[in-house]
């Protein structure tokens, strides 16, 4: 959409065709963390009749997803490869030039966990060299300074950070800590925790 948007405020619609893109129908989503996003992208890709499978450190009991083993054979399989895992340490970098490799040139990888999760650099590569289709990023190694090769690449799509950022969602939030200091003051438990490694 970003690139189309360009393509006709700069005036090429009236001299040459909208290139040829794919579609997401019918493809192969690959979901790195099956948590609570994790299930929830699974859920709405339903909508659009994809096949989904999914790495975690564990297979999810009840899921009706391919769980594969390692996070590389999930990037094999996959056109699109959304990232929902947690950041901190255990993650960092874990999407690198092997993952990149294996998800291929048709491939477009799509990060909404956290930044450090992707080799900025080796995605930068990836993109530029063709080694995969595309990017759409909501997060980023350094905000708010994103890589400065990301800003001048025609293949990836970027956001501020703004997964949270609509009136609903934040109102949720708001609501979810009143509910946990009314908990909290009446049972000594909230209703909701947030580990140390998802806030950071």
């Amino acid at each position: 959409l970003s690139a189309a948007d360009r393509f006709v405020r700069r005036g090429d619609w009236s001299r040459q065709r909208f290139g040829i893109t794919t579609r997401v129908s019918g493809k192969r989503l690959g979901i790195f963390g099956m948590g609570r996003i994790g299930s929830t992208v699974a859920r709405r890709a339903t909508g659009f009749d994809m096949e989904v499978a999914y790495h975690n450190r564990r297979a999810v009991d009840g899921s009706p997803h391919l769980y594969l083993p390692s996070l590389l054979e999930l990037a094999r399989w996959s056109d699109f490869l959304v990232i929902t895992a947690a950041g901190g340490d255990n993650t960092r970098h874990l999407v690198n030039d092997e993952v990149l490799d294996a998800l291929g040139a048709k491939g477009f990888l799509i990060n909404v966990a956290r930044g450090t999760v992707v080799d900025e650099a080796a995605l930068v590569g990836a993109l530029r060299s063709g080694r995969i289709a595309g990017a759409g990023l909501d997060v980023f190694e350094d905000e708010p300074r994103p890589h400065a090769e990301l800003l001048t690449l025609e293949n990836a799509v970027l956001a501020p950070h703004v997964a949270s950022g609509t009136h609903e969602t934040r109102r949720a939030m708001a609501d979810l800590v009143l509910q946990n200091l009314q908990q909290f003051i009446a049972t000594g438990e909230p209703v909701a925790e947030v580990p140390w490694s998802a806030a950071r």
